[in-house]
């Protein structure tokens, strides 16, 4: 978890995120932990090492101690951040969630008991959001996902490499011509080269998370997986029914393009998908919506959607007005008759755009081959 409070860790700090790691640095010589951050280490038996270090301006993030070294650690200068109690989630986590952790259970459970459910069911308390404890829990755990998702972003999994945004609403049915529709956007950019980033629920979201996992496999077996899909078209009544039939697809196919996922316990009701490899998840939606615009470096393609959609389109418009040329990114709407007419946010945007830097850079089509085709794909 980086504390320094920039994009990436200062040049004085040090994240030890696995015991591996912890032991590597004692064998290599370590003297002193000063800017050492470590996170959520099971550090017992290691009390010998712990008491042969300078632990001073080392910070501890719900790590584990025999007992007693928590507290000469205090005094010979640590800090440490307790490991909390009754909360359903570690606040210190080091990577981002796969669905199977979220989903954890699915085989044998409903949906209500796993993981996923859990963290909201406890997210909604009645006065939670007053509690002090509460409050530290979910904002300690938003900076680590962020955390997470800034290695991701620096790893070979992704580096160099240019992530589009698909946008679209929760609405869409599998089954239906705009799922559909969802599902070949993301494969086509995925086969491009793409890393896709969506916002990890439903609907247009799940639906370009599926065509980016399954972009590897002919034509035939995307239309059968489809087709499959078809069989529970939402997640309405039974998340536990919608889910699973997404797990049979994933077993099937282990092996799918990586895309990711930004989903929010702020919409709770909307559940994750399960083809989104990597799902960065938070509590606060602000950050969320943020963070999944910055991300995406080679644009944004909105889908047809409502509320949410509209909020993304002049959410990232607005980042587009102000930016220098250099760092304008295309934006892409889906759809003329709907962002003309039913939602005419097409209007809108291109008044804006007008004399802009971003004028060349916004774009209505019909089609997701067009959609690719005018981001250079």
């Amino acid at each position: 978890m980086n504390l320094s409070g920039s994009l990436g860790p200062s040049p004085r700090t040090l994240e030890v995120e696995s015991i591996e790691s912890f032991d590597r640095l004692v064998d290599e010589g370590a003297v002193a932990m000063h800017g050492w951050h470590a996170q959520s280490l099971d550090l017992r038996g290691r009390t010998a090492a712990l008491e042969n270090l300078k632990v001073e301006g080392a910070i501890f993030l719900g790590c584990t101690f025999d007992p007693g070294v928590e507290e000469r650690l205090r005094r010979r200068g640590a800090l440490i951040f307790p490991r909390l109690q009754g909360v359903p989630f570690n606040p210190y986590r080091s990577s981002l969630y796969t669905p199977q952790e979220l989903y954890d259970g699915l085989d044998h459970a409903p949906y209500e008991e796993l993981p996923d459910a859990l963290v909201y069911q406890w997210s909604i308390r009645q006065g939670q959001r007053q509690r002090v404890d509460a409050t530290l829990a979910s904002a300690l755990h938003d900076h680590a996902i962020g955390d997470a998702l800034d290695d991701l972003t620096r790893s070979e999994f992704s580096s160099g490499r240019t992530i589009v945004g698909v946008m679209g609403g929760h609405a869409a049915q599998r089954g239906s011509v705009e799922f559909a529709q969802a599902a070949t956007l993301g494969r086509l950019l995925a086969r491009s080269g793409r890393l896709v980033a969506t916002g990890g629920g439903p609907g247009a979201m799940e639906a370009a998370n599926l065509g980016a996992y399954l972009s590897h496999i002919p034509d035939d077996g995307f239309k059968e997986a489809l087709a499959e899909l078809g069989s529970v078209p939402g997640f309405r009544p039974s998340v536990s029914a919608w889910a699973r039939v997404a797990a049979a697809v994933v077993d099937r196919f282990p092996d799918g393009t990586p895309s990711l996922g930004i989903p929010t316990w702020f919409y709770g009701h909307e559940p994750p998908n399960y083809f989104a490899t990597h799902i960065a998840k938070y509590f606060a939606n602000a950050i969320r919506e943020a963070i999944l615009l910055e991300l995406c470096n080679g644009g944004i393609i909105f889908l047809p959607g409502a509320a949410g959609t509209v909020q993304e389109i002049f959410q990232d418009a607005c980042e587009n007005y102000y930016s220098a040329r250099e760092a304008v990114t295309p934006m892409v709407l889906v759809g003329r008759r709907h962002w003309e007419h039913e939602y005419p946010a097409w209007p809108m945007l291109s008044r804006l755009a007008a004399g802009r830097p971003m004028a060349d850079r916004v774009f209505l089509v019909d089609t997701v081959e067009e959609a690719v085709a005018v981001m250079g794909g």
